[in-house]
């Protein structure tokens, strides 16, 4: 474990070179690249990135083909934080210790550019980069646009925003941020059984463990917000509480937030060990998920 983040970062590195390579070759120049490079380089760890690359690993894909998927990933969560960040939203000026898009340049930009950025992400996975299959990358895109629209990340926005300063049930938080958070993260890992052609039982057990995955992140960012310190967060700590977001932590409390967090840790952990040694990193991005400070 003393070693993932080495692994992570190094992940990140070529990630952010592949989109910066990526970014370089677009033709039609515009003002939109600048705010939509601002957004992307951020500072993000691109663990989701890391998840394509750590499930890869266990059906042994292509090391090159994982970071360009996780490269469109990273688009379309950057887009997705550009957006929750605006006034309309969570309202939020301070994005990883940097002002958020829309003070750094404007709303009407930030607004552009997160939508320039969500499109990119499907140009990235139609590009000649990923050498797949037609069929493939059309099952990609159709799955990504699925997991990133109205049934996936956007809805799961919607009802956080809607459940603000109301008593939600825990299996409706549970459900929005599965949504908000685990869709994307589920399809780190479907992406790889789309690639490999699997039958669809196992595309839909890797899909679940991804969401869980997401699950997880969700809720430790939840105990971060409570708890954390905002200097290292980057951001104003206690802000969910403060718009009386939907959470976990706000529901249950704090310590008992803690305990369905290491419960759902060691159902994940059941899950990926069914797949042998060659899944070890991708157990050692959830153990790394958990013990974030918080």
């Amino acid at each position: 474990m003393s070693i993932f983040p080495n692994k992570l970062n190094t992940i990140a590195k070529i990630t952010n070179s592949y989109l910066r390579s990526f970014f370089s070759r677009q033709k039609n120049k515009s003002y939109l690249l600048k705010p939509m490079k601002y957004g992307i380089f951020s500072g993000g760890k691109r663990f989701r990135s890391a998840i394509v690359v750590n499930t890869g690993k266990i059906y042994g894909v292509d090391f090159k083909k994982l970071i360009i998927i996780g490269s469109a990933i990273e688009c379309i969560h950057s887009y997705s934080l550009i957006h929750d960040d605006l006034p309309a939203m969570d309202n939020d000026e301070l994005r990883r210790g940097k002002l958020s898009v829309h003070k750094k340049f404007n709303e009407f930009t930030a607004i552009l550019a997160g939508n320039s950025l969500l499109t990119l992400a499907f140009e990235i996975l139609a590009g000649k980069d990923l050498q797949l299959s037609q069929n493939s990358k059309n099952e990609l895109i159709k799955t990504l646009s699925s997991c990133a629209g109205h049934a996936g990340l956007a809805g799961g926005q919607y009802y956080d925003l809607t459940f603000e300063n109301k008593n939600i049930l825990k299996k409706n938080i549970i459900n929005m941020q599965k949504k908000k958070t685990g869709e994307l993260f589920g399809f780190c890992c479907e992406s790889i059984a789309i690639i490999k052609g699997t039958s669809f039982a196992k595309r839909k057990k890797l899909k679940e463990i991804g969401i869980n995955i997401g699950l997880l992140f969700q809720i430790v960012d939840d105990l971060i917000d409570f708890k954390g310190d905002s200097i290292i967060v980057g951001k104003p700590t206690r802000s969910d509480e403060k718009k009386g977001k939907a959470t976990l932590v706000n529901l249950l409390g704090y310590e008992e937030t803690i305990n369905y967090a290491e419960n759902l840790k060691k159902k994940i952990d059941h899950q990926i060990k069914k797949y042998g040694s060659k899944a070890n990193d991708l157990l050692d991005s959830v153990e790394f998920i958990l013990k974030r400070d918080f």
